[in-house]
């Protein structure tokens, strides 16, 4: 996903309101290279990018911002909402060095519920994790991780053991922690 970024100067509290008024949201790129960077992105390009997103996948999606002098890779780290009308109102990215491993939390998707033999028993699908917080390389960045749960029973679970990580990606997580558990009613 590609997104035209500005340099933001202003530091002022009236500075960063006078950018969203614009549509607009304030920004800042981490580095481990060079110093925190702030940047201006444009409103409507990135609702745009939301709306064609799937559900979850924010986290592991990487994100190519434009300057147009030169173009940097990062995925976002954390994204802040207004109380009530719920527009985004700052992101926080951090930039991707090719040989610099990266913490990234991987959306956990079930398929399969449909046929699941538990839930046709008359029991219900809960998943325990939503994402599986991984570290890997930026090249090695998984988008999901996906769970069939068609064959478990009333009862039974799957564990994060269960699922084929990529090679290259280490979770941080314990090995043993459920993902779905089908629960009886």
């Amino acid at each position: 996903m590609k997104l035209a970024v500005k340099q933001r100067v202003g530091e002022k509290k009236k500075d960063i309101k006078e950018i969203r008024r614009d549509g607009n949201i304030p920004a800042i790129i981490y580095s481990s290279k060079t110093q925190p960077e702030k940047l201006i992105i444009e409103g409507s390009e990135f609702k745009t990018v939301l709306r064609e997103m799937k559900p979850g996948q924010l986290p592991t999606t990487i994100f190519t911002l434009s300057d147009g002098k030169k173009e940097r890779k990062a995925i976002v780290k954390d994204i802040q909402y207004h109380l009530t009308t719920y527009i985004v109102s700052h992101i926080d990215f951090e930039e991707l060095v090719e040989d610099v491993p990266v913490n990234v939390k991987v959306p956990v998707n079930c398929i399969g519920i449909v046929d699941c033999i538990g839930v046709k028993l008359g029991g219900f699908l809960r998943q325990v994790v939503r994402h599986v917080k991984v570290e890997c390389l930026p090249k090695h960045i998984p988008s999901e991780f996906i769970v069939d749960v068609k064959d478990l029973g009333i009862r039974q679970s799957k564990r994060l053991k269960d699922i084929a990580l990529p090679i290259g990606v280490k979770p941080l997580a314990s090995q043993e922690e459920v993902l779905v558990v089908i629960a009886k009613r």
